[in-house]
């Protein structure tokens, strides 16, 4: 099974996309440190329809807590600073993809810790910063999906 993980996600909409892709994909979903929002708020629920009870879902208070958890696993990081395509890496079953917040995203000491598994998703028009979280999560995941399953 793959991981999904989000480090202090702030948007509920952006979360509740990402739990429905999750479910839809049996992908196991990890929030991770402070939420910008409550778990139990209406968008939240609405973005991920009546997907919630589908989804395999856990809450880390802290990213130790969290590498804790998901040890053995891979952590790739994904980040708009990076210069390796997440097209480059090889996935593996396990393997956990690590998204941080929509304004901030991954702290850069965070990426110093695993400068091997930091990776981007290109933007060759170069004219914005970053995509929106729920689509970085989905083309992520469907390349790693997409070497791993044969569906």
């Amino acid at each position: 099974m793959l991981h999904i993980a989000l480090l202090e996600p702030e948007i509920p909409p952006n979360t509740g996309n990402i739990a429905r892709l999750c479910a839809a994909t049996g992908t196991a979903l990890h929030l991770i440190g402070r939420l910008g929002f409550h778990l139990d708020e209406p968008s939240l629920r609405r973005a991920g329809l009546d997907y919630w009870p589908a989804v395999d879902w856990r809450r880390h208070s802290s990213m130790p807590e969290f590498e804790k958890a998901i040890a053995p696993a891979r952590v790739f990081c994904f980040s708009a600073r990076a210069t390796l395509s997440y097209t480059q890496v090889t996935y593996q079953e396990e393997d956990c993809l690590l998204f941080g917040g929509e304004s901030r995203g991954l702290p850069a000491s965070l990426l110093q810790e695993h400068p091997d598994r930091t990776v981007c998703i290109p933007m060759p028009a170069g004219q914005v910063r970053s995509l929106n979280l729920a689509t970085a999560v989905g083309i992520a995941l469907y390349e790693a999906l997409r070497q791993l399953r044969s569906w």
